[in-house]
């Protein structure tokens, strides 16, 4: 009887931490959805991008990552995003994809122009800036170096 006793505590023990974990998790996900309205930005490639990546404008998120597809006409990548109602981007707003860090996720950075005109709801981002990917910055320093040993080499 004293084991059943325990063994139910305990239960109730994993499931109230359980529940803290998931109420904890979903407030620092942030699922709630943005109140605002859709803009679309057209890039050469999108490489760790996902649905539901921030939109953030001076490092303060402003928004969500909705969707992405392939443009088949121009095989640009067009990302879809919520903007928050009360940001008013101008029209030379632009967006490059950064990274949170060395090993965090991508986010969308938005730097805002000088334009008296803004962007509508279903509008587009016409300034985009697609980084080099990690891969690629590393071949160029190898190739760099090699070369330059191959010039010292010469003389």
């Amino acid at each position: 009887m004293q084991n059943n006793v325990v063994e139910t505590v305990l239960g109730a023990v994993v499931l109230a931490v359980t529940a803290l974990f998931l109420t904890f998790a979903y407030k620092v996900i942030d699922l709630a959805p943005v109140e605002g309205y859709e803009i679309e930005a057209r890039f050469s490639r999108i490489d760790g991008l996902n649905t539901g990546n921030h939109v953030k404008l001076s490092g303060v998120r402003v928004g969500r990552i909705t969707g992405f597809y392939l443009d088949t006409d121009t095989y640009e990548a067009v990302v879809k995003m919520d903007i928050q109602g009360g940001i008013k981007l101008p029209l030379d707003t632009s967006a490059t994809i950064a990274s949170e860090g060395l090993m965090g996720g991508k986010y969308l950075a938005l730097e805002v122009g000088g334009d008296d005109l803004y962007i509508e709801p279903g509008g587009r981002i016409e300034y985009t800036q697609t980084p080099p990917g990690l891969e690629q910055m590393l071949g160029q320093v190898i190739f760099s170096m090699s070369k330059g040993k191959d010039d010292s080499a010469k003389e």
